[in-house]
């Protein structure tokens, strides 16, 4: 069901592989309100009647609009649901991204989120690290990761992860406290966490990638577009359902305000896939290697 189970590890949380990002319930350019709050309200409470009980959210999506919705829909929350939020990031009236990352800021972002979310504790944390999701930046994180470490001490952050981050960066994290997951940019035409993903899933550390279908046109291949016709599904759900078979220790969190949309994401799970296919799909990445090594030879 939905890509099997996944618990973090150190903890008693079990999630489904197949979750929900909540982060387009907000307006456009994720500020401000939905169009529609009451079909916002539906789309969760169908995707947690589907089963899926991993939802990744923030404060700062809106800001306060997308938690304000999931309590409006959700709460009282059903046992075994896991809210995974983030912090590091703050969103001033010109609705520009600006980091967050004092420990002034770290400590108010985690009562706002349990305000918003109407919670006394936060399941998981993710320190969202700023810059390129294409190129995280290196830099110690250790003041902010101490800050989050004293949270949860506190009892107001049950578990730590990362977002945006290298694999440095969480060597550095994990001298510090546990984490138990990590969430970047990955899918099939970007693949530099290849190894971390690897490191992670001997650890049994969740990794979560954002943006799988990439947002950039070399994902948008004809071989992608083929293999999708060749198995009857959308080249969304094949990218969803190549990422679940890429690891154990890879769990999606697609998300959208389409209650059609959100079927389709469900129904990845159930796709097979062959390893002739796999391999096929695998050769996208080789193609956008190739092609970004081209351009720098010119």
């Amino acid at each position: 069901m939905l890509g099997g189970r996944f618990s973090f590890s150190g903890t008693s949380l079990t999630v489904h592989r197949v979750g929900y990002g909540a982060m387009q319930l907000a307006g456009p350019g994720v500020w401000g309100p939905p169009k529609d709050s009451d079909g916002a309200v539906t789309v969760l409470r169908e995707a947690v009647a589907a089963g899926v009980n991993h939802i990744d959210t923030s404060d700062y999506y809106g800001p306060h609009v997308t938690n304000q919705i999931i309590k409006r829909a959700l709460h009282p929350y059903p046992d075994g649901l896991v809210i995974v939020t983030k912090l590091g990031v703050r969103r001033p009236p010109d609705q520009s991204w600006q980091p967050a990352i004092s420990p002034q800021e770290l400590t108010a972002g985690v009562h706002d989120n349990l305000r918003n979310l109407g919670l006394d504790a936060l399941d998981i944390v993710n320190y969202r690290v700023m810059g390129s999701i294409y190129d995280p930046k290196e830099g110690s994180i250790a003041e902010q990761v101490t800050v989050l470490a004293e949270l949860r001490r506190k009892g107001l952050i049950r578990h730590i992860g990362l977002s945006n981050v290298t694999a440095a960066q969480v060597a550095e994290a994990q001298t510090i406290t546990d984490v138990v997951c990590v969430q970047n940019n990955y899918n099939l035409a970007h693949r530099h966490d290849d190894s971390l993903i690897d490191e992670l899933g001997r650890q049994g550390i969740a990794y979560v990638p954002f943006l799988p279908l990439g947002g950039f046109s070399s994902l948008q291949s004809p071989t992608l577009s083929s293999v999708a016709a060749r198995v009857g599904a959308t080249p969304m759900q094949v990218a969803l359902a190549w990422l679940l078979h890429r690891a154990p220790n890879v769990l999606l969190i697609p998300g959208t305000s389409s209650l059609k949309h959100l079927r389709e994401n469900l129904q990845a799970a159930t796709l097979h896939l062959s390893p002739e296919t796999i391999a096929e799909l695998d050769a996208i990445a080789d193609s956008r290697k190739s092609q970004e090594n081209h351009a720098r030879s010119k």
